[in-house]
């Protein structure tokens, strides 16, 4: 698997967070904080509106690098993330994935992660290491 990619090689899908979505998230991490559903505690803070979990964002990542590229089989080892930009529901998110380096020896492949509003502003921005599957060798 390894062996087919390249530096620069490029993934990317666009989804949107919805209220029901930022909902279900908290429910599931147990993360309930007034930043995410007080309209009123929210009105008095730098983002004057709710804001969609950060690490709900930073998991978007996971549906290329499991289904996409390198694919099924592949082990996230590790996760860098930088939050820019407060991302709202609703908001069109552009969630892109680009190689950086490949240690063919290690089997690891180092990607850039970065997710867009719809202005292309950058609102994430960090770093992933990954271990694509192996090759099934054949005899």
């Amino acid at each position: 698997m390894i062996k087919t990619m390249r530096i620069g090689d490029q993934k990317s899908y666009d989804r949107v967070i919805s209220i029901e979505d930022v909902r279900l998230f908290g429910e599931l991490t147990w993360d309930m904080n007034d930043a995410h559903f007080n309209a009123e505690y929210a009105a008095t803070t730098i983002f004057k509106k709710p804001i969609v979990h950060g690490m709900l964002i930073g998991s978007l990542f996971s549906k290329i690098f499991g289904m996409e590229y390198p694919g099924v089989g592949t082990i996230y080892c590790s996760q860098s993330l930088k939050f820019l930009k407060p991302v709202y529901p609703d908001t069109l998110l552009h969630v892109v994935v680009t190689v950086k380096e490949i240690v063919l020896e290690k089997n690891r492949v180092i990607f850039a992660t970065e997710v867009f509003n719809d202005k292309d502003e950058c609102l994430l921005t960090g770093e992933a290491m990954l271990m694509p599957r192996k090759e099934e060798v054949h005899e």
